[in-house]
């Protein structure tokens, strides 16, 4: 007996394949319909009047140099500082926090945590502002009845609004940091203590090491955060803190100066960015972390 050989051909499976793929590209046409619409004209919008000399009409970069200088440049640089402050703080605190979250045995209460940190992370603004003021305000709840006053603290400065940003920035840091505690795999500790490790000692040379991109990571997104946020700094401390946030809203609105409209969008320009640094650094910890982790 002969055995006979039967030749496929490959190309139906291969249109097949192109076909889907077609029709794969055309379920994304929506997507990038309106991401060209709510960000590339927005876009478009701060870099023609960032490079708009309004005086003469013409191209020049005349905003771009006023947004790097005196109050603005105070602004941004404490944009910066408030920014970086709250992000480490967070993060300090945000940590063991969530390691208490992954490590605790009381299921209801790890969900009841994660998902009170959802909720918290995403509140913000004018809401949080007022219930900060009624609450550690000058004639707040809190504030008269344990005499904060006469102890120095204030609401409406750099410490108290750093104190306002912990209160979405802890929850948000623990969402984030908590997938990678889970990830750390139990026989990594295991192994560390057969071979006589202490708990201090593989935390600093285990999972730290493995932890570190995520942490990276978070307290990039923990200032990134930080740093765009804008109604609950302007409702608690108004343009007592120079921020470049407040600085827009008010170039914006020429409660200052008048016609600074154009010096305002250089600002956006300028915090978009900062913005773009700050993802630069976040998309590859990223990935790197997934690697460890997965």
């Amino acid at each position: 007996m002969t055995a006979t050989a039967v030749r496929v051909d490959p190309a139906p499976a291969v249109a097949v394949k192109r076909r889907r793929r077609s029709l794969g590209w055309l379920a994304v046409v929506p997507l990038l319909a309106f991401t060209a619409v709510a960000f590339g004209l927005p876009a478009w919008a701060i870099l023609d009047g960032a490079f708009t000399v309004k005086t003469t009409g013409g191209f020049g970069t005349a905003n771009l140099t006023a947004s790097l200088q005196g109050a603005y440049l105070t602004a941004l640089v404490g944009s910066v500082k408030l920014s970086a402050v709250s992000a480490v703080l967070a993060a300090l605190f945000g940590l063991p926090l969530a390691q208490a979250v992954v490590t605790s045995r009381h299921r209801a209460l790890r969900e009841a945590v994660l998902t009170a940190s959802g909720v918290l992370a995403n509140f913000g603004g004018v809401p949080l502002a007022f219930a900060f003021v009624a609450t550690l305000g000058n004639a707040g709840v809190l504030t008269r009845h344990l005499g904060l006053t006469d102890k120095g603290w204030d609401l409406y400065s750099f410490w108290g609004l750093v104190i306002v940003y912990l209160y979405f920035l802890i929850p948000l840091m623990i969402l984030t940091i908590t997938p990678a505690l889970e990830g750390l795999r139990v026989q990594w500790r295991e192994a560390a203590q057969n071979n006589g490790a202490t708990t201090t000692q593989y935390w600093l040379h285990v999972a730290l090491p493995v932890l570190a991109p995520s942490l990276l990571g978070g307290l990039v997104l923990l200032f990134g955060t930080a740093f765009a946020a804008y109604a609950t700094a302007a409702a608690i401390v108004g343009s007592s803190i120079p921020l470049i946030t407040l600085q827009i809203a008010d170039a914006l609105s020429g409660n200052v100066l008048v016609g600074q409209e154009n010096v305002a969008l250089a600002l956006s320009l300028d915090m978009v960015l900062i913005a773009g640094l700050v993802m630069a650094v976040y998309l590859p910890l990223q990935r790197r972390s997934a690697r460890w982790l997965a």
